[in-house]
Parts: structure tokens; sequence; C-alpha cells
């Protein structure tokens, strides 16, 4: 993926309190952050609400943003996924009735469609290949389906720390493999 390098710069601006700072920020991101909030929470309504809650965190946080810890696009990324996450935690154990007129079907993921078929999307898709498969599955499971560590622990049926290890190690490979 290539980085945006005005982010660190309008990260820092909006700290400052420049609301066109946050504006350009918003219009550069909305679009991917939306398709991470839709692909955890598979309902656009709810997902555009994650998005919306992230850039309310994102106005008040930016001050919390260390270009030397890691890139900006996966700060705002992590923002919005943990928004997506506590909008789960919020809705405790909902189940739905799979009637369309309750607006309980699946809404087609646009935006991460339009990545998978980008030439970043192909990119991304290539380095998680290459990643050993354990790595690959613990990625897949925690960034695309919204699960906690603790949960892909209890599925893959692994204790925690050794799947944070493999998160982690897969993460920085990732990271290596995109720059």
């Amino acid at each position: 993926m290539t980085a945006d390098a005005d982010l660190p710069r309008l990260l820092a601006a909006v700290a400052d309190g420049d609301r066109a700072a946050l504006r350009s920020v918003y219009e550069r991101q909305s679009v991917r952050l939306f398709g991470v909030a839709n692909a955890i929470l598979r309902d656009r309504d709810v997902a555009a609400d994650a998005v919306q809650d992230a850039f309310v965190k994102i106005s008040r946080r930016a001050g919390q943003f260390d270009a030397a810890r890691g890139h900006a696009e996966a700060w705002l990324a992590g923002i919005v996924r943990h928004a997506a996450l506590d909008i789960i935690r919020a809705r405790g154990r909902e189940t739905p009735s799979d009637d369309p007129t309750l607006g309980d079907e699946a809404v087609a993921p646009e935006a991460e469609e339009r990545l998978a078929a980008s030439a970043e999307g192909r990119r991304l898709r290539d380095c998680l290949a290459g990643l050993e498969p354990k790595n690959r599955e613990g990625i897949i499971l925690a960034f695309v389906h919204g699960l906690s560590h603790p949960q892909v622990a209890q599925r893959l049926g692994l204790p925690l720390g050794t799947v944070k290890s493999w998160i982690r190690r897969g993460l920085l490979a990732l990271r290596e493999c995109l720059a």
C-alpha cells in the first residue's frame, strides 16, 4: 500500500484543533476506513456510524499519533476497528432473523471489493499469501473478521500469548512486504 505522506502532518494539525485538516483526513481516508468497518460489521449503516464515532475519537486523540511507532493509515484503521468492535460488544448477542424486510440481509462490501480489485489489494493478497499459514489465519480472523485476540485464541484452540505472537509476527512481515 502506498502511504499518504501528508497524514502525519495533517494529524499534527488536527491535534492543534485545525478543522480543515480533519476534513482533509476524512476526505482522504473515509472510503478505506468505511471498508474496514463494513468488513467487520457487515452492515453499511452501522459501519458508517462506526466511522463517524472513529473520527470523533481521531479529532480528540490525534496528538497521540506517533509516526515513529507506525504508519498513520494503520493508526486510523486501528481506531475504526476498535469503534466497530465496540459496537459489536454493545449489541450483545443479537440473533439475525434472516428476514430481509427487517434489514437482516447481507450487504455487499463495495469498498472492500474495490480494494481487492486494485493494485494495492493484489499486493496485499500477495503479501498475505507469503505469510506462514498460522500468521495469515490469525491476521485474517482479527482484522478481516473483527475477532479480538482472545476470540481468535478460542477459535484456534491455542493459548492467547501464542496467538498474539503469531499475529504480531505476521503484521511485522506484512509491513516489511508492503514497504
